[in-house]
């Protein structure tokens, strides 16, 4: 078959893979240009396809990665994997908007649309099917075929790839969900029918709503275990031998990533704007998470003051780790940067070291750290004031920190007790 993936990136690049390894004719829509270019000569900007594989995709003559619209006629399969962010802290489906405005236009009888891009209960129906019927003059459920199968791709997962975790899908009609099924079960180990595309979307947006309202638990304990003089880090490992009833979050500078930041917005959102009602529990969970970087700022100024009567203004800080989670360069939305602009904000100088991420793709123009894309930093970590431990990068040497820095906040809880580190 011919299968058309709108967006090459964490999502669509991993899917389009899958689906040459199963034998299809692969067009992968990247409308960047630079992107596109990269794709095409076998250079990979996603950590889960490495050059190798994208390079045998591409000899097979199977995958054609391009930004030119024309090349997506005749298509079986169109999957629309494009990002579904925030704008002005309000959901925008601008990209899913317009991806289905092109595959709408060549899309045939019988053809099958699939969306992928997280969203709000509602969006297969109501946005994405009255787009498509009125570039086609088709109808969905009888001349073409629409589903919605959550994306659940995890950058840098070893154990769990696009190919073993088990995937969510649905279809507008039960023919619908038949055909979403063929094209999956190629591709995938496990399949999970849903009744409804709505059950899907509430389903994926509640997966990443779990984690996000979890981690603000665990973040505002964390704030009250240090009120308290308690390590939260030993009282939660103690928790976490709990074997039932008992799920494990640890605190850390804030959420990240294209998932937790962005997608329970999508459902407050919704449920607030189109049926006056608040998620509160949802809508508190936001409030501490996106406090969590001040609170680290905070932390770190308290410190400079007792350890050193000084303020934050003025002072060297290094700041390990740019990207939000550890092990991959995936900065989407990252809380490092967040407490890198705000100590600069209060007059710091602050350097960043990222062995995976340059400090242009995550820190605001004007006030962009000095950054280093290596292991070790522009000067010895005794020459810092305070060092800040923001991503656990296994490239630190974190024992070449804790025997050098004058004072160390670990915001992750993986550096060994001392006078000189504090643990968030």
């Amino acid at each position: 078959m011919k299968i058309v993936v709108m967006g090459q990136g964490y999502v669509g690049l991993p899917l389009a893979m899958a689906a040459i390894e199963d034998g299809h004719h692969v067009v992968g829509f990247e409308p960047d240009t630079q992107r596109c270019e990269q794709l095409q000569v076998g250079r990979s900007y996603v950590e889960d396809v490495p050059d190798e594989s994208l390079r045998r995709a591409l000899a097979t003559g199977r995958y054609q990665p391009t930004r030119h619209e024309e090349l997506l006629a005749g298509f079986d399969v169109a999957v629309i994997t494009v990002p579904t962010p925030l704008t002005d802290r309000q959901p925008d489906l601008s990209a899913v908007r317009e991806a289905a405005q092109t595959v709408g236009s060549h899309l045939r009888h019988g053809g099958l649309v699939v969306l992928e891009s997280t969203t709000h209960p509602g969006t297969t129906r109501g946005v994405l099917m009255p787009i498509l019927e009125k570039a086609t003059g088709l109808q969905a459920g009888r001349d073409f075929h629409l589903g919605f199968s959550p994306e659940r791709i995890d950058p840098g997962n070893e154990q769990w790839r696009f190919t073993n975790t088990p995937k969510i899908i649905s279809g507008l009609t039960p023919e619908c969900l038949d055909r979403v099924e063929h094209f999956y079960a190629g591709l995938t180990q496990y399949l999970v029918p849903a009744g409804t595309p709505e059950e899907a979307e509430l389903a994926k947006v509640f997966e990443n709503t779990f984690r996000h309202v979890n981690i603000a638990l665990v973040n505002e304990l964390s704030r009250l275990a240090h009120t308290l003089g308690v390590d939260v880090w030993r009282a939660l490992r103690l928790a976490g031998t709990k074997p039932f009833g008992f799920t494990r979050f640890l605190p850390g500078p804030g959420v990240g990533g294209h998932c937790l930041p962005v997608d329970p917005v999508y459902l407050t959102h919704h449920v607030r704007t189109r049926h006056g009602q608040a998620f509160r529990l949802v809508e508190l969970a936001q409030d501490i998470n996106d406090g969590q970087p001040a609170y680290v700022v905070q932390r770190l100024q308290d410190a400079l003051n007792v350890r050193f009567h000084r303020g934050v203004h003025g002072a060297r800080i290094l700041a390990l780790g740019l990207a939000y989670k550890p092990g991959t360069s995936d900065a989407r939305q990252s809380p490092a940067a967040e407490v890198v602009a705000q100590l600069q904000a209060k007059g710091a100088f602050v350097d960043t070291l990222d062995p995976h991420v340059a400090a242009e793709r995550t820190c605001r123009p004007a006030t962009a750290p000095t950054a280093l894309a290596g292991p070790t930093p522009p000067m010895p970590y005794g020459h810092y004031d305070a060092v800040v431990l923001l991503t656990a990068h296994d490239e630190f040497d974190l024992t070449a920190v804790a025997d050098q820095a004058a004072y160390v906040l670990d915001t992750r809880g993986v550096m060994p007790v001392a006078p000189h580190i504090e643990r968030l």
